[in-house]
């Protein structure tokens, strides 16, 4: 005859601990899901087509990125006459422009054909915002952003270069690189959809509290004014004509 109270055997511990095991992770608190993306109401602008973005390109931006950001010291009060073709002017237009950044971080300029459409042209500048601000304050800004010429059989588009030389009121701070709009740009584009011109802060995403989280913005029209192929500028108009801070952004290829 077997005995009554048999021991119960070590693997039957371990299988009848493993079998609780999911029923304890099952009640474990997931974190909540990430908060849905604004919604963009912006529209293509007239002319936009799409290019999709070159590797090399992404690589390069990611170096440039880590490079350190050059505080200029000189002014420049005046550009030389030497530009090419800056005497023939093709064409002008008016076209929305927007300077942002945190405050310790890179300038971005996003340029569009007005504040209800998408950025035609995203420029990253290797200058401090907070820098830039305080320039602008102090009176007349010139950026100007140089790169080579190209073959005549090749058909780029000044604004369509890739990568560029800044000199920031005279003195060389780096180079600027055209890339395509992320996310938070096009958030920040929203966000100031209903502003034509202006100038402020946005709360920053960095969860770090303080004015350096914060996403200054500066937006004004800038007529466009097309030289020729090679040259292309930029003038802030302020606002009712008065004497406001004056700022000046020059695309040349030399």
């Amino acid at each position: 005859m077997g005995d009554p109270n048999p021991i119960p055997s070590p693997n039957a511990e371990t299988s009848t601990s493993t079998s609780t095991t999911p029923s304890s992770s099952a009640t474990a608190v997931l974190p909540p899901p990430p908060p849905p993306r604004p919604h963009l109401s912006l529209v293509q602008p007239s002319h936009k087509k799409k290019h999709k973005p070159i590797k090399v390109f992404r690589v390069f931006r990611s170096v440039f990125r880590s490079f350190p950001i050059i505080t200029p010291a000189c002014r420049f009060p005046y550009f030389p006459s030497g530009f090419p073709d800056g005497n023939r002017i093709s064409s002008s237009s008016r076209v929305t422009g927007t300077i942002f950044g945190c405050r310790r971080g890179r300038v971005t300029l996003s340029l569009q054909e007005d504040p209800k459409c998408l950025p035609m042209l995203v420029v990253e500048l290797p200058v401090a915002t907070n820098v830039l601000q305080k320039e602008i304050r102090g009176g007349m800004v010139r950026i100007a952003l140089e790169c080579e010429k190209r073959a005549e059989k090749d058909k780029t588009k000044l604004m369509e270069e890739p990568v560029w030389t800044m000199y920031f009121n005279g003195k060389n701070s780096g180079y600027g690189l055209k890339r395509e709009a992320e996310e938070e740009d096009l958030s920040v584009m929203e966000v100031l959809r209903p502003v034509s011109m202006g100038a402020g802060v946005l709360p920053g995403k960095t969860g770090v509290e303080g004015p350096d989280d914060e996403l200054a913005y500066m937006r004004a029209h800038f007529e466009r004014v097309v030289g020729s192929k090679d040259s292309e500028t930029l003038y802030m108009l302020s606002p009712n004509g008065d004497s406001g801070p004056e700022l000046s952004i020059f695309f040349v290829r030399i």
